[in-house]
């Protein structure tokens, strides 16, 4: 099969007053059609340099990039691309900054067709009822939202993130990833993603890239996640694979830091001290009483566990219905409460 990108031999290399300075070498990766790959490795070792080449941000002193069998040579729409923030234009609804990014293919049609694309992925990541608010009527992860709308309404060829969840709280985190996982499939698309998450990393990835620490840094090894879509994250959870796949996810992490003589962050240390993921009854009583999601009570527990820490039977609150809840009025006064 024919992949759909290609990173051959890629490069970088920064002249300093020290001399040249190599981030990024002999960097290969081949992305067929309608694959999910994850780049992860320590801060600083040269993913978002690799992810900015591939963006046309970027150029690279070796090699080069192919998308669909055309070099890159600097942006363009057969890339859609979501930043860690969602670089939203502030004067702009939700709608018009999507409307702002279709303007700017010349397929000739015409605004009120445009606008219906714009409504249709603002709908398909729930925010049809605050299309007409601006981003500061929004919370940060509605205004993500704007941003992954955005990037799969220009029907890209291949998206490509950069750390699009590290910004938000767990749960926020958690309901964008369904979403995405969810686009992904219905438009078979083809993503390249940088995330420091080896748990966020098995459940969206089909393969996941690992990276040596610089300076050279390169493709260190390659792990295909040995899970079949669709995906449950509780089930995968309970799966020995799950965690003899996250072991050699963290022992080539942490064989690198010992490498590199660098120290893991705390991120890194928590998620390497971590060895039963299992969902405690506990965890679960936080998410759903102390944040007023409990629309997530089906999603994200075992069966077994709906009865272990809190009565349902006793005056449950209201469930938090999305948008709704976060509006006062049409003018979508107080729309930053919330996701």
């Amino acid at each position: 099969m024919i992949p759909l990108l290609e990173l051959t031999s890629l490069g970088k290399t920064y002249d300093t007053e020290q001399g040249p300075s190599v981030i990024v070498k002999d960097f290969n990766l081949r992305v067929s059609e309608g694959e999910f790959v994850c780049i992860v490795g320590h801060s600083g070792c040269g993913k978002s340099t690799v992810l900015s080449i591939a963006m046309g941000l970027n150029d690279a002193t070796e090699g080069g990039v192919i998308v669909a069998g055309r070099e890159v040579i600097g942006p363009g729409l057969d890339r859609g691309v979501v930043f860690q923030s969602p670089a939203l234009l502030p004067w702009l609804s939700a709608r018009e900054n999507v409307l702002l990014a279709l303007e700017q293919i010349n397929d000739r049609k015409t605004r009120k067709d445009r606008k219906a694309v714009a409504d249709k992925f603002l709908s398909s990541v729930g925010l049809n009822d605050v299309a007409d608010c601006q981003p500061e009527q929004l919370s940060a992860g509605m205004r993500q939202r704007v941003g992954i709308a955005r990037a799969f309404a220009l029907e890209p060829k291949v998206l490509l993130l950069d750390e699009p969840f590290s910004l938000l709280d767990v749960v926020t985190r958690m309901e964008l990833q369904d979403q995405l996982i969810r686009l992904c499939a219905e438009t078979r698309k083809t993503v390249l993603m940088i995330t420091h998450d080896v748990d966020e990393a098995l459940l969206l990835a089909d393969r996941i890239v690992l990276m040596t620490n610089g300076p050279a840094a390169t493709v260190g090894e390659i792990v295909t996640v040995p899970f079949e879509r669709p995906r449950d994250r509780l089930i995968m959870i309970d799966d020995a694979r799950y965690h003899e796949a996250r072991k050699q996810l963290l022992s080539f992490l942490e064989d690198e830091a010992k490498r590199g003589g660098r120290t893991l962050s705390v991120f890194e240390a928590r998620q390497a001290a971590t060895t039963d993921r299992t969902v405690s009854p506990d965890e679960l009583f936080v998410i759903e009483k102390f944040t007023g999601f409990n629309r997530f009570r089906h999603k994200y527990r075992k069966p077994q566990a709906m009865t272990e820490f809190v009565d349902l039977s006793e005056a449950p609150p209201p469930p938090f219905d999305g948008a709704q809840d976060m509006l006062s009025s049409p003018e979508c006064e107080g729309g930053s409460r919330g996701r």
